[in-house]
């Protein structure tokens, strides 16, 4: 299995998945014109991940900006990892947001209370 690697753009975050280190990161802002087919490619790899994944499987999203339509990929994402957790396997999701971004945080609690998975809220300064 392949690494995903998405390099950022304006309306795009980052995306490094690395099968061999179990660490799938998002970084950046997510506004893409069209939320389903940029989001496609990550339940496609990830559904791929979880015939073969590693011992323990880390998420960790730091996103600056989010839409609405984005946001709504990013909870059904999440709700794959949830999937994958109660099947048994050992799955984080880390939540990283700036030290005075109310609304990024508000929308991480909001997805720390909706998924059941260990999730974790970190400030970065």
């Amino acid at each position: 299995m392949n690494e995903l690697i998405i390099e950022k753009t304006v309306k795009t975050p980052y995306i490094h998945f690395d099968h061999k280190s179990g660490i799938l990161k998002i970084v950046g802002r997510s506004i893409p014109e069209n939320p389903e087919e940029f989001y496609d490619k990550l339940f496609n790899w990830a559904k791929e991940y979880f015939k073969q994944p590693q011992n323990e499987t880390l998420v960790n999203v730091q996103l600056e900006y989010i839409n609405s339509g984005s946001s709504k990929f990013i909870l059904e994402y999440f709700q794959l990892f949830q999937a994958f957790y109660k099947q048994g396997h050992s799955c984080k999701i880390n939540w990283y947001y700036e030290e005075d971004d109310e609304a990024i945080l508000e929308l991480g609690r909001h997805y720390q209370s909706i998924v059941d998975v260990p999730f974790k809220l970190i400030e970065t300064y």
